[in-house]
């Protein structure tokens, strides 16, 4: 776990900047509203939010009462009760989604992609389910069928994410490529999931080189030595994927609420983020030599 100090100051440093700006954009009606003022920051809250990601807590509640009450009241003199706490949460989803763009990684010329499911219910509780009745769909993955969302993520080689997005259980991999890949150049390495003349002829326009293996009833292809490794190596992200649902947490079926599920998966993300020590690829001279190529 990142240490709670530092993890504070680059939290508040960040809210200083956003949170007047994003007042003053805050669209109102014109009727009085009451405008109380929480004993915690906003910085303060998103703290606690990001440290039990990065904790190996399973409950929140328990978290919070067992430890953050009991043993980080020096950190946090003014902590609310747990009730509390949590009808507050949904507010942390604005400054928490645009906390993580400061801490996006940059394109290095190799980037992988893939998506994961993310389960809001068990299979066997799916014609009962309420919460995510409207938005969660029926998917399959590698794993079987499922009942929600998928997690695309965009990352490069050094284990950096640079880019993310939640879909429909349903949807196709390849349909949220294009947006993810906006500000992207040189090689992107991905599974058969990913296959499709459309998608790589546009990839291709904007300066993206989609190279990904071939199903069984395809013609095989002549791939460089150096795109054959990089496409053993997608481990990386299926890595990243196990850490995001395994420590951070960012898959449960105990949801309450649409906000909730939403603030669950992006401050994962972002305990993720904040991690010093990610899965990495380590390039030689002549491997960042291909890159350049």
């Amino acid at each position: 776990m990142s240490n709670l100090v530092e993890i504070f100051c680059d939290v508040d440093d960040f809210c200083m900047q956003f949170c007047p700006q994003w007042e003053e954009q805050l669209i109102v009606d014109g009727t009085k509203k009451r405008n109380r003022h929480s004993k915690m920051t906003i910085s303060e809250k998103m703290t606690i939010v990001i440290a039990f990601h990065q904790s190996n807590h399973r409950d929140f509640k328990n978290f919070y009462i067992g430890l953050v009450q009991r043993y980080w009241s020096e950190h946090f003199p003014n902590t609310l009760s747990y009730t509390r706490f949590i009808n507050t949460m949904s507010a942390l989803i604005v400054p928490m989604c645009a906390y993580f763009q400061t801490l996006k990684g940059k394109p290095t010329g190799i980037a992988f992609i893939d998506s994961t499911s993310l389960k809001v219910s068990h299979n066997i509780r799916i014609p009962r389910h309420k919460v995510f009745k409207e938005s969660a769909r029926r998917g399959k993955g590698t794993m079987g069928w499922f009942f929600g969302f998928k997690l695309h993520l965009l990352i490069n080689h050094n284990g950096e994410i640079l880019a993310m997005k939640i879909s429909a259980g349903n949807e196709n991999d390849r349909t949220p490529v294009i947006d993810l890949c906006k500000n992207l150049t040189g090689k992107l390495y991905a599974d058969k999931g990913y296959i499709g003349k459309a998608l790589t002829k546009e990839l291709k326009d904007s300066g993206v080189d989609l190279v990904t293996t071939v199903r069984k009833n395809m013609k095989a292809k002549v791939i460089s030595a150096f795109d054959k490794a990089m496409l053993s190596k997608r481990y990386i992200i299926e890595t990243i994927n196990d850490q995001l649902k395994n420590i951070s947490q960012v898959e449960h079926s105990r949801h309450r609420s649409e906000s909730g599920f939403m603030l669950n998966v992006i401050s994962g993300v972002v305990a993720y983020c904040l991690k010093t020590q990610k899965p990495r690829i380590k390039l030689a001279g002549p491997d960042l030599e291909a890159i350049a190529m």
